[in-house]
């Protein structure tokens, strides 16, 4: 979709890697520091989704290269969308890596955290990641790749830190599913609703331990989330497959966050600087996202499949309570 917004710009999203049609944009008068699209300005822009070619283009012609929008400059958007070329091409421009931004991420910074931690030296007297970070960045590849991807929406968890499966069973009151029914609800999973949303799965790992529910939204409920987080923490997500990833974190028996978008992009300065860094270690990997928040650590996907270690069957109350 093309978006004209009075600046001159009339380009789609993928629009940002034809150096023809921006240079042609660029000569009909377009402004280069304003009107790019709905995430910012054109460099800004480029820098996330373009070519180092257009990156390039824009960048000889804006005021500033390193002016900010909302906090970052473009070469710090190019870094968290993972694009090395078009930071080489901002720094050529003349882009600084090591410039305060972020609540201490930089660009250069943030590149240490990144697959493509040598992109640039580190100064003297510049901080690298500190040995937490460092360890949080290993951990983020181990958990993505143990994870793997689900393939499927319309499932739901609860990530729950420091209690066993079997402590999660008494909160939640619950009891065995019966096998045969699980066999049947696996097989259609709708065909009676209030039997489906009353079966769960509930795995344990290190960390502590996940409710998962295939089928449905009913694992990352506030009813269950707000047990099941007594004198701890719950991450919950439902996949809705109609509206996205829906977050939200429970403490000590209270729903602290709701709604959230777990593993999307959207991050602000005033943040903390380990919630921005885990922003971008678990850019669009909702289901790690919530696992780490919980500081669960997985060997495999087993918990989030249709192999828990074991079915349980909710009591009959109304779990949005």
């Amino acid at each position: 979709m093309a978006v004209d917004n009075g600046a001159g710009w009339s380009v789609g999203w993928n629009d940002w890697t034809n150096l023809g049609l921006i240079r042609a944009r660029l000569d009909a008068r377009a402004d280069p520091d304003s009107g790019g699209y709905f995430y910012g300005p054109p460099l800004h822009t480029s820098a996330e989704c373009g070519s180092p070619e257009v990156v390039a283009e824009l960048a000889r012609r804006v005021a500033d290269v390193d002016a900010e929008h909302e906090g970052r400059a473009a070469l710090w958007q190019a870094i968290f969308a993972n694009r090395p070329g078009n930071a080489r091409a901002l720094v050529a421009a003349g882009a600084d890596p090591w410039r305060p931004m972020m609540n201490g991420w930089s660009p250069g910074r943030l590149s240490l955290a990144t697959p493509a931690p040598d992109l640039f030296s580190l100064p003297d007297g510049k901080t690298g990641l500190s040995a937490t970070e460092t360890a949080a960045v290993a951990e983020a590849r181990r958990l993505i790749t143990a994870l793997g991807r689900l393939d499927c929406d319309g499932f739901s968890l609860a990530c729950v830190a420091g209690i066993t499966a079997a402590e999660a069973v008494r909160r939640l009151e619950a009891v065995p599913a019966d096998d045969a029914d699980v066999e049947e609800l696996m097989e259609d999973p709708w065909e009676d609703e209030d039997d489906s949303l009353a079966v769960i799965g509930v795995t344990d790992m290190p960390g502590g331990c996940v409710v998962f529910q295939p089928w449905a939204y009913n694992a990352s409920t506030p009813g269950v989330m707000k047990r099941l987080s007594t004198g701890t923490v719950c991450h919950g997500m439902y996949a809705n497959p109609k509206s996205g990833n829906q977050g939200a974190v429970a403490r000590n028996g209270v729903i602290e966050e709701w709604d959230t978008h777990p593993g999307g992009g959207s991050v602000s300065a005033g943040e903390p600087a380990e919630e921005i860094l885990a922003t971008y270690l678990y850019h669009y990997q909702a289901v790690a996202y919530c696992f780490a928040g919980a500081t669960l650590r997985p060997t495999d996907a087993r918990s989030i499949t249709d192999r828990p270690d074991m079915w349980l069957r909710l009591p009959e109350r109304d779990w949005w309570t």
